[in-house]
This record gives C-alpha cells, sequence and structure tokens, in this order.
C-alpha cells in the first residue's frame, strides 16, 4: 500500500474511532445510577426509569427531563465540558452528576 494510500485509510478511519458513546443511567430504587458518570463531549446519556413512579432529571439551566413514566427513557447529549449536578425534582434526595471532558 502506498503512503498516500494508507494516510487516506487511516484518515478515513478516526471518526470510527472518536464516535459517541451511549451511557445509561437506571433510575431505580430511587436512586440514579451510576450517581456520577463520565462522558465526553457528543456521547448520549439516556436516563432509564425501572422504578414504578415518574422522576425527573434535572440541571438548572442546562437540562429537564419532564416527568420521565415507569417504564420509559429521556436522552441527553453532553455538549460543552464541565460537571453538571442534578436531581429528581420530585423527590429532590435523588441527586446525580455527569462529567464531560
Amino acid at each position: 500500500m502506498s503512503p498516500l494510500r494508507a494516510a487516506a485509510a487511516v484518515a478515513a478511519a478516526l471518526p470510527l474511532l472518536a464516535a459517541a458513546a451511549t451511557h445509561t443511567v437506571t433510575i431505580e430504587n430511587m436512586k440514579f445510577q451510576p450517581e456520577a458518570l463520565q462522558v465526553k463531549k457528543g456521547d448520549q446519556v439516556i436516563w432509564l426509569n425501572k422504578d414504578l413512579v415518574p422522576h425527573t432529571a434535572t440541571a438548572a439551566g442546562k437540562f429537564d427531563s419532564g416527568a420521565i413514566a415507569s417504564g420509559k427513557s429521556w436522552r441527553w447529549t453532553a455538549k460543552s465540558a464541565g460537571t453538571v449536578a442534578y436531581v429528581c425534582t420530585y423527590h429532590p434526595g435523588m441527586k446525580g452528576s455527569v462529567t464531560v471532558k
């Protein structure tokens, strides 16, 4: 393979290596699991409610899922670096965080 073709092959593979990941936060037993999550910019986070009651994933000024009914989910895409703390507005003792690198 010529050096030019090899470089083209590497360039074509780079987007596949940098593809966004999907992370799941399970809502169960009145907890966010995992409570703390680290992701990269462009990754998606899905909150999946396995409890019998609705919950929210709410970070003031950053995101608000609204009510996530039992058996339903909500998705958010990480766009900027930093740590975002969030709560369930129905159950304020339920807390979590997402750190975006």
